[in-house]
């Protein structure tokens, strides 16, 4: 089947959604994540096909962890589903609600946004957590994950497809088609053209990756691009704080957009800081790079001019001292990419100015930057991190992929008699 036949069933399958019940969608959300655990053995089987292709082929050390899918990545996208389980179905939720004049009352109505276009890298994991979003808020996706990902891919699919549909209940669970599999590039080519099927891409991948499918289509497109996330050590910063965060946002899982890349520290804490983070981060295996001034204070390796805008998705961290919050603040403008920043202080007029003046999708104080995580923020599961600011912005969830719909339910008006004064609107909210 072409990748256009599968956007038609996507879209078929979509109108069908519109009428079925929030128990059939939780429903299958139950029953996805059962089949996923009763068939984790052919989950692990077909990603270990991946992994051992992949390695022959040389594929990098941080993309074969993200290829990874393994028991500790079956029970937390397990955990996500479970979650949307439990959450309320969002679909035909009333948004608000106007009395326009008697007998006639406008809602605005909570619903999908139609058929999803989901390009991502190499995680299978990502896989789960898109379609059971896409599930959860009643949206058909068709999915396009990496090459190396292929085996597990498709049986990830399968599993989801078979188990969602076909349920014993009254409206006989998902309709079939609403999840699909794309695995070529010429698929993704072929998909960008599709704007009278598809409804909205999401692009996970590097900036120049997001710019080409914005570039190269007519389709909305919510860009989920690199992360260039900084920690900034204030003056004021407590170094059993300080030490800990900087060593979880940049080790505890290198290969994900939401560690941290470079490392800001106020020259006047950077004397007693800097050897603490070398001690930490070397003794986990971190390669450092600093400016000429953490250079004087720590024997790491020089920072080029590339390394403040480089997301290494590795065991590696820029350093650079500053001056001031101010001068952290226009680094992180002027180098980041708009995904976590967060700034460790005991000063709350600091911690409260770096919260309000940091233009990112996600700003902390005094934690990791690896919280900026969809089901860490109680979502459920992400479709990934939104840099841009229109429709969706940090984390995006099931709220993330509704729109709305108006419904008006009168008695018999017709507009002639307000445009001509015979009767006037009341404009009441209810």
């Amino acid at each position: 089947m072409n990748i256009i036949d599968r956007a038609r069933k996507a879209r078929d399958a979509g109108r069908l959604i519109l009428s079925r019940s929030a128990e059939s969608r939780t429903a299958a959300l139950k029953a996805v994540r059962q089949a996923l655990y009763n068939h984790s053995g052919e989950i692990f089987a077909a990603n270990r096909i991946d992994l051992d292709r992949s390695a022959s082929e040389g594929l990098a050390a941080p993309m074969m962890k993200r290829l990874m899918f393994d028991e500790t990545k079956l029970v937390r996208v397990c955990e996500g589903i479970e979650a949307l389980e439990q959450s309320d179905d969002p679909m035909g939720r009333i948004l608000e609600k106007r009395k326009l004049d008697k007998g006639l009352i406008l809602s605005r109505i909570a619903g999908p946004i139609g058929v999803i276009g989901m390009i991502f890298e190499s995680r299978p994991d990502a896989l789960v957590q898109i379609a059971t979003l896409c599930l959860r808020s009643g949206n058909t996706v068709i999915l396009k994950g990496g090459s190396e990902a292929l085996e597990t891919n498709r049986i990830l699919t399968r599993i989801i497809a078979d188990a969602s549909t076909g349920l014993e209940l009254p409206d006989g669970g998902q309709p079939k088609g609403w999840i699909q599999l794309a695995e070529t590039r010429e698929d993704v080519r072929e998909m960008l053209s599709l704007d009278h099927l598809i409804d909205l891409l999401i692009p996970r991948g590097s900036n120049n990756f997001v710019a080409r499918i914005m570039r190269d289509s007519s389709i909305p497109v919510l860009g989920h691009a690199d992360g260039i996330c900084h920690v900034y050590l204030d003056a004021a910063a407590d170094p059993g704080k300080a030490v800990p965060i900087v060593l979880d946002s940049k080790m505890q899982y290198v290969a994900v957009c939401n560690a941290a890349e470079t490392l800001l520290v106020h020259s006047d804490a950077a004397k007693s800081l800097l050897p603490l983070i070398l001690d930490s981060l070397n003794s986990a295996g971190c390669e450092l790079r600093g400016c000429e001034r953490t250079r004087s204070i720590i024997d790491v390796k020089a920072a080029s001019a590339e390394d403040w805008d480089t997301e290494y998705l590795d065991a590696i961290l820029s350093i650079r001292i500053v001056d001031n919050l101010d001068e952290a603040i226009e680094h992180i403008h002027k180098h980041g990419s708009g995904h976590t920043e967060a700034i460790v202080t005991e000063d709350k007029q600091a911690a409260e100015a770096f919260l309000a003046r940091v233009d990112a999708a996600d700003v902390f104080h005094n934690c990791s930057t690896r919280f900026a995580d969809g089901f860490v923020f109680g979502l459920g599961a992400e479709v990934g991190i939104s840099t841009g600011k229109i429709h969706a912005r940090g984390p995006v969830g099931v709220e993330g992929l509704l729109s709305y719909r108006w419904q008006l339910r009168g008695s018999g008006q017709v507009i002639a008699d307000y445009n001509e004064g015979r009767k006037t609107f009341i404009h009441k909210k209810l």
